[in-house]
């Protein structure tokens, strides 16, 4: 329909409508049918259904019975004109939409006696509209005569007759559909049940030939179920919606209320009654196992409030530590008045409360160990920093050369006490300043041999060999001067001093036994020249009478003092003389043969044991005069030269015979002497310094 604002619209226009259509339209209740073929009726406002009628408002009967009356009276005006008067022209529009409000008027009146009275059967409406074309079609004269009761085109807007227009034939075929869903024709519908809604519409001869308004009137209805049970499943679906989400909802239902209970509480409502008894317990069914899993979530939910809840109480609970036991927290709860306030906390399940309870109480035990752990871990870390503070204070002793490897406890006691480091160790477990100081003493003692052989090759560089007459001031100030010596210990330089010297003594002691051995042969050179002079010396010989003799021979001329000569001669003489006695003796032939077989042996090997014996004499005096740690030393060496000694004279005597020549005795006596004198004795090894060292410190421990 085209209007001034050039919109087109199916639908009928509020403005186009008379007061019944209006008061038709304002009625939410709408007439359907289920698929059964049972009519029920839904409010559109309140989206309710219902299977009996509703009841229409006295407001809307008597409106629409005074338009009822009101067109009765203007068709019987129109139909009773005298004869001779002129009768009232009215247009064919006029008639056509007169015709059509009649139509509609009529069509109201007997859907609402229909619902007042369903036995009722309205008039029918075509005999009034066959009448009213056929005076429609009649020639109407010129002049214009309006009765009494007509209305103007102006007051009466819905007299106007509409115009419609259609390009193709589908869009006719559209229109004639529209026409059928205004009029409210319902699937079921018969064609004359279409024809009394419609007939008197324009739109009715949107479609020219019968058949095909028959074929729009059944493909309109085809559609129309299709609609009508679209619409009517969505409704039966939103029914059981309705009806599970008023069962999950309602205050009474719970996951234990049985079905014939529920029946008895909510069988009058329509809700209940909307739904088939199947699927009603179906849904029931679904709703039980909604409501169970609903009420496990809420307890679940509560149980985890209560356990928020009781532990918080407890963590705000001063009084509850983890020696609390259970019977006691409950008192405390008891007394609490967050806890008394709360009834669902009071309802609580006992073994939940005693769960968490323990829980709490294990919470508090981890803190009060880790406490426990902490407070341990820095009174660890304050004694260690008490021994590394003591430490340092050790190094600086060090450092100033007031504490070195030689050091002892009871020397350095008053300096280390007097420091507050010293006294911070006392009362601590584990290692005491005594210890320290020991492992410090220890750890400087073990630096000696590195030190050693720097102090060594700081006296290669320098120069200096240490020997007996060296003094500690020289050897220090010659150490000192280099620059290697800052990190050296003290105590490590006075015993590398000691060592070194006591090697030079050695080598002096060394020495000096080289000399007496050297004198020794010579003195056994010159008894020999003495013995082997021809003619043989007599007992009562003088120094001076023989001296003349011996000038040119190579043994005097070796000893180069007379004195020695001298006493080398008084001794021979002595021994001469003796010899002479046990010669001369009678009672004494055996061992005056003894003697000469001795004096024999003595005289091939060059009366080398005399001047062992000799020898052995002032090894004695000079091992008396040392002190006793070189008479510890040197004991073992002299044991084991002796008993070599022994040895090898026996070997001699088995092995030799009497006839030996004379040649070979300096061999014997030089192999005899190196035998006795074993020079690698000397020189002392690192073992027996280190216990001489030790020896020494612990006379300087001693109190």
């Amino acid at each position: 329909m085209m209007s001034p604002t050039k919109q087109s619209t199916w639908e009928k226009p509020d403005e186009l409508k008379s007061p019944a259509e209006q008061m038709l339209s304002k009625c939410p209740w709408k007439e359907y049918k289920s698929d059964t073929g049972k009519p029920y009726y839904y409010n559109s406002q309140t989206k309710e259904s219902r299977w009996t009628k509703p009841k229409v408002t006295h407001i809307q009967k008597s409106h629409m019975r005074k338009w009822f009356n009101f067109f009765c009276s203007f068709f019987q005006t129109a139909d009773v004109v005298a004869p001779g008067t002129t009768p009232a022209l009215i247009s064919q529009s006029e008639s056509s939409v007169t015709v059509a409000a009649v139509a509609e008027t009529e069509a109201t009146m007997a859907t609402v006696a229909t619902e007042e009275q369903p036995s009722h059967v309205p008039a029918p409406v075509a005999e009034v509209s066959s009448d009213v074309t056929v005076n429609s079609t009649e020639e109407a004269p010129s002049v214009e005569t309006q009765p009494s009761n007509d209305v103007s085109k102006e007051e009466r807007p819905e007299l106007v007759k509409k115009v419609y227009k259609w390009n193709t034939k589908e869009e006719a075929k559209q229109a004639f559909k529209e026409l059928l869903k205004e009029k409210g024709v319902s699937s079921n519908a018969s064609w004359e049940q279409a024809m009394k809604l419609i007939i008197n519409d324009p739109r009715y001869s949107a479609l020219p030939k019968l058949s095909e308004k028959k074929q729009a009137f059944n493909a309109y209805k085809v559609q129309t179920e299709k609609e009508e049970k679209e619409e009517a499943r969505i409704k039966y679906k939103e029914s059981k919606e309705t009806f599970q989400r008023f069962l999950e909802n309602h205050e009474k239902m719970t996951s234990t209320t049985r079905y014939k209970k529920a029946e008895q509480m909510f069988g009058d409502q329509e809700v209940w009654s909307c739904v088939p008894e199947r699927d009603r317990q179906e849904i029931y069914e679904d709703v039980l196992f909604y409501l169970a899993k609903k009420e496990k979530e809420q307890a679940k939910q509560l149980r985890k409030r209560n356990w928020e809840a009781l532990k918080n109480i407890l963590d705000n609970m001063a009084n509850v530590t983890y020696r609390t036991t259970w019977s006691e927290a409950q008192q405390y709860l008891l007394d609490n008045p967050t806890f008394a306030e709360d009834e669902e906390l009071q309802n609580m399940d006992k073994e939940d409360a005693l769960i968490c309870f323990e829980e709490h109480i294990r919470a508090l035990e981890k803190e009060e160990e880790e406490e426990k752990q902490k407070t341990l871990l820095r009174e660890r870390r304050r004694q260690r920093k008490n021994r590394e503070s003591f430490q340092k204070f050790l190094d600086e002793l060090h450092d100033h050369g007031q504490l070195h490897s030689m050091s002892a406890w009871m020397e350095m006691y008053p300096t280390v006490s007097a420091d507050i480091r010293f006294n911070n160790m006392l009362g601590q477990p584990g290692s005491t300043p005594l210890d320290l100081f020991k492992f410090y003493v220890e750890d400087l003692k073990a630096r000696y041999h590195d030190e050693k052989r720097i102090i060594k090759d700081i006296l290669r560089d320098k120069g200096l060999l240490v020997e007996v007459n060296t003094g500690f001031e020289e050897f220090g100030s010659v150490i000192s001067s280099d620059k290697r010596a800052t990190t050296l210990d003290a105590g490590n330089i006075k015993l590398a001093f000691n060592s070194l010297l006591e090697k030079a003594e050695a080598r002096e002691r060394e020495r000096e036994k080289e000399e007496a051995r050297k004198m020794k042969r010579k003195e056994a050179a010159f008894k020999s020249m003495l013995k082997q002079a021809t003619p043989p010396l007599e007992p009562e010989a003088t120094w001076e009478g023989v001296r003349e003799r011996f000038l040119k021979e190579p043994a005097f001329e070796d000893i180069t003092l007379e004195s020695e000569r001298k006493r080398i001669f008084k001794d021979f003489m002595h021994v001469l003389e003796h010899e002479c006695q046990h010669h001369h003796s009678k009672t004494k032939k055996h061992s005056k043969k003894s003697k000469k077989h001795h004096r024999k042996r003595s005289r091939s090997r060059s009366g080398s044991e005399s001047e062992d014996d000799e020898y052995h004499t002032k090894k004695k005096k000079l091992s008396a005069s040392k002190s006793p740690s070189e008479h510890s030393s040197s004991g073992e060496s002299e044991r084991k030269g002796r008993e070599k000694e022994k040895d090898k004279e026996n070997d001699k005597s088995r092995g030799k015979s009497r006839g030996e020549s004379k040649q070979k005795s300096p061999k014997r006596k030089s192999t005899k002497e190196e035998g006795g004198w074993d020079t690698s004795g000397s020189e002392l090894s690192e073992g027996e310094l280190e216990k001489r060292r030790r020896t020494l410190l612990e006379q300087l421990d001693a109190p």
